[in-house]
């Protein structure tokens, strides 16, 4: 291969895989967590400082679907289900240190269950206080303690360059 084209297959390369950098595993990415598509209602917007307040993930118009189901984003292990401020939450253990958490929801799995991608974990409650709609789902996405955009996670139709061998 000349070498102009093996440069450029690698600047390529470099570039896509930096561009979606919480895929636990590019070939499987993460997907909603509510079907159809959900309506973002409140944006990600993380505050500079660590210990300060903001919006530590997005809130999603689940109104669409009446049942209300909440999917898993990934393939992973539950790691809590309960009440964390007299609001129920989930949270899964994803590949890559990934967690997601869901709420307000009703849990439909235990703790150590192992989950699929699209699976039905729980279903979306009433009463996420700040939320625009009545039926609003708040989904969070964090490495360790660095808390992520999820959307960040989605698969966002863009094609990734691999080298060539």
């Amino acid at each position: 291969m000349p070498l102009h084209r093996t440069a450029a297959v690698l600047v390529l390369t470099a570039l896509c895989s930096t561009a979606s950098p919480v895929h636990a595993d590019s070939a499987r990415p993460f997907d909603w967590p509510l079907h159809p598509r959900p309506t973002v209602v409140t944006a990600y917007d993380p505050p500079p400082q660590r210990w300060l307040p903001g919006h530590r993930g997005i809130d999603l118009d689940a109104s669409r679907d009446p049942t209300r189901t909440v999917f898993s984003a990934a393939d992973g292990v539950v790691v809590f289900v309960g009440d964390v401020a007299g609001r129920g939450v989930l949270s899964i253990e994803h590949a890559g240190g990934l967690r997601t958490t869901y709420e307000p929801v009703d849990g439909a799995v235990v703790t150590g269950a192992r989950v699929r991608r699209g699976q039905p974990v729980a279903t979306v409650s009433a009463g996420h206080p700040g939320c625009g709609v009545p039926w609003c789902l708040h989904w969070g996405l964090r490495r360790g303690r660095d808390y992520l955009d999820p959307t960040l996670a989605l698969d966002s139709g863009r094609p990734v360059l691999k080298p060539v061998r």
